[in-house]
């Protein structure tokens, strides 16, 4: 018996006003740009007579297509698969089958946010090439809509009527948060002058309302001179304290932009442990909410940098299946303690590793090789440099082979790895460290690398394929990188790696 077919829905009423505001914020600086160099021209009867009619008729025109463009926007969720039809003029038609879906997100812009919209994401595990979105849904109806995409998926009867009360939210277990005082903490640590480079980008693209010309270095030269006589007056102190006041102020501008763009990124950030897995909302001006099912989690990543380690802090992503963004790398504790990431990597089935592991580093001619390379490679250019070019042009060459020498003898002494029953390990770094832990099981190729010298000096690369990325280990003993691949392929093929995928409560063994 054929099943019957399912009607096409529209999206909500209210995501034609949100396509019409949002066209409308993307007229506001063209329009501002437009008055302000008529009005400097003095042409008042040109902005009343001809310019604010075409303003208007623009606007009119925009929330017509708007209009448009929302009435032939429909979906359908059928018994198989998902399918979205769009486009006024040419129309377009997209079916995603359930089996094809790794997750199901929300996602809330600001401007959606204030209507009570939430733009709903059937994330494929494409790298974000062939996810499908709807905008915009009612929140009762994106959260209804995905736990029902969930629930063909895993091949449940749900009722997908609208106006069917979903059921009831789930208890959720907190596993970690952050609050404003975290929030701002963490922000301190985020040091970022992007904003200057923002600023930048601007003056250059509408340099033309500035009094005067940004990029003349002359003018700039002059300006310059003027303050240097007048600095050279006060003596080499008020020199010094002038030089330490710029610095100062550019590292107030750092400190403020690391603290905007943490709060717009983490504000309320929330982990909870649900049925379906790992659920993670944050957001300021754009909420998100995403799922991350413990089934697809193929590893996990625990970093710091070199200050926030000083006061014991750290981060931890989990690289799965699903997709965060068009990335793989999902943040699961983006600023916490080791006390509090360690129960998370629990809930994930995965393991910190223990004090008994048997950590190896790469051999040393593997680090002798890279360096000697650097040297054949850069020791002629800095020759050619210094006969050739100015005198001092050779310092740049210099200081690259230095940094490359010092690079693989740090890196000797600070890069690790361990293979236990279930997990493998790589360390990596001093500065900024990182650690990450894979599981056996889930590891989707192992395979064994060797180049001409590598072949020569008895040594490997081992390339560990993950669904979400790839782990490289170098410098490995061939004996050692045979062992691995020899236990890691056993632990594989005693899996069943599709049947691990459909267990939503399956493990990370």
């Amino acid at each position: 018996m054929t099943p019957e077919p399912q009607e096409a829905k529209r999206t909500d009423p209210r995501s034609f006003a949100v396509r019409a505001v949002m066209m409308l914020f993307q007229l506001v600086i063209p329009i501002a740009i437009a008055s302000a160099t008529i009005l400097d021209d003095g042409k008042v009867t040109d902005l009343v007579g001809y310019f604010l009619p075409l303003v208007t008729g623009i606007i009119l025109l925009n929330v017509f297509i708007a209009y448009l463009q929302w009435t032939k926007l429909t979906y359908t969720v059928g018994e198989a698969d998902i399918r979205v039809e769009s486009g006024v003029l040419s129309r377009a038609a997209r079916s995603v089958p359930y089996e094809r879906i790794q997750d199901v997100s929300l996602e809330q812009k600001l401007v959606p946010r204030l209507f009570g919209l939430v733009e709903v994401k059937f994330e494929t595990g494409a790298g974000g090439k062939d996810d499908l979105a709807l905008t915009y849904l009612s929140e009762d109806e994106g959260e209804r809509l995905r736990e029902l995409v969930r629930a063909r998926r895993e091949g449940e009867e749900i009722a997908q009527e609208e106006g069917v009360e979903a059921k009831p939210a789930e208890e959720a277990e907190v596993l970690f948060s952050m609050g404003p005082k975290r929030v701002f903490t963490f922000g301190l640590f985020e040091f970022s002058l992007a904003v200057v480079a923002v600023i930048g980008g601007l003056a250059q693209q509408f340099d033309f309302l500035l009094p005067f010309d940004l990029w003349d270095i002359d003018y700039w030269e002059e300006r310059i001179a003027g303050q240097g006589q007048w600095l050279s007056g006060l003596g080499p102190l008020a020199q010094f304290a002038g030089i330490l006041f710029a610095l100062l102020s550019l590292g107030v501008l750092g400190v403020v932009t690391g603290l905007v763009r943490t709060a717009l990124r983490e504000w309320d950030f929330r982990l909870e442990k649900t049925a379906k897995g790992l659920r993670r909302r944050r957001g300021l001006l754009t909420r998100t909410d995403l799922v991350m099912p413990l089934h697809r989690v193929q590893a996990l990543r625990i970093g710091t940098g070199f200050l926030r380690r000083r006061f014991g802090w750290h981060s931890l992503k989990v690289i799965s299946l699903a997709s965060d963004s068009g990335g793989a790398n999902h943040d699961a504790v983006p600023f916490g303690q080791m006390d509090e990431i360690a129960p998370v990597v629990g809930v994930t089935g995965f393991h910190l590793p223990p004090e008994d592991a048997e950590w190896a580093r790469a051999v040393s001619r593997y680090r002798i090789d890279k360096a000697v390379l650097a040297l054949l490679v850069l020791g002629p250019v800095i020759a050619v440099v210094a006969i050739v070019g100015s005198s001092w042009m050779w310092i740049a060459p210099a200081i690259g082979l230095v940094y490359t020498l010092a690079e693989q003898w740090w890196r000797w002494h600070h890069d690790y790895r361990a293979l236990g029953e279930r997990q493998l390990y790589s360390r990596h770094g001093w500065f900024s460290p990182s650690l990450a832990i894979a599981s056996r099981v889930k590891l989707q190729s192992v395979e064994i690398a060797q180049g001409p010298i590598a072949r020569l000096r008895g040594y490997a690369s081992l390339h560990l394929g993950l669904a979400g990325g790839r782990l490289r280990i170098d410098g490995m003993p061939v004996e050692e990188a045979r062992r691995w691949r020899a236990a890691i392929c056993d632990s594989i093929s005693r899996t069943d790696f599709s049947e691990l995928l459909d267990a939503p409560g399956a493990p990370a063994t």
